[in-house]
């Protein structure tokens, strides 16, 4: 039967453009169901603004670092992405990891997306103020020298608008709710849309 739908129906199950939001716990929707994270959010809106064409695939991996970010990235080649969504680097940060490794394993993920003609847009991200002014300022820089390195695309900071709010985070203070990844998915969609045809 699956079969008869997907020879009826191929413009419904295959889509012409394909977005990977490749993440740690934020991406993966951490403490909620799969359907509540920002890329399913995200993909359902764009289906409802007429993107019918546009499918955004969750790559999130709670705990993830951007130690990991080049070889999941060939994983998901069997895909043939279009669009990468960067979204990785907090944990990095929280862990207090150098600022030299965290900049080139991103650096080093972006050539690579852009050797295999993939539009990157990165998402940055920021730290608690506990880790030093130093540090976090160094760790927020990253972001937006890779960005006008490589002339990305760029959304200064993921989770604007959600941080800092306990309504809008878990118990934890970390992990967005689900009103907060609604908030998140708004944030992505204003950085996306550019990119996208219907």
């Amino acid at each position: 039967m699956l079969g008869i739908l997907i020879i009826l129906l191929p413009g419904q199950v295959f889509a012409k453009t394909t977005v990977l939001v490749l993440g740690d716990s934020l991406t993966a929707g951490y403490g909620l169901e799969k359907q509540q994270a920002f890329p399913q959010l995200l993909n359902d809106k764009l289906h409802q603004m007429g993107y019918t064409d546009t499918h955004v695939i969750n790559g999130g991996f709670s705990g993830s670092t951007t130690a990991s970010a080049l070889q999941r990235l060939h994983w998901y080649m069997r895909i043939h992405p279009d669009i990468l969504i960067l979204e990785l680097g907090a944990n990095d940060g929280l862990r207090g990891l150098s600022i030299e490794s965290i900049r080139s394993n991103l650096a080093k993920t972006i050539e690579y997306a852009k050797s295999q003609n993939i539009l990157t847009i990165l998402a940055g991200m920021k730290l608690p103020v506990n880790y030093g002014k130093a540090y976090t300022h160094q760790f927020e820089a990253i972001f937006t020298s890779l960005a006008k390195e490589y002339s990305l695309p760029l959304i200064p900071f993921l989770l604007k608008d959600v941080a800092g709010k306990p309504e809008l985070n878990q118990s934890d203070g970390i992990h967005p709710n689900p009103a907060g990844h609604k908030i998140v998915a708004e944030t992505v969609l204003t950085y996306l849309l550019p990119y996208l045809k219907k």
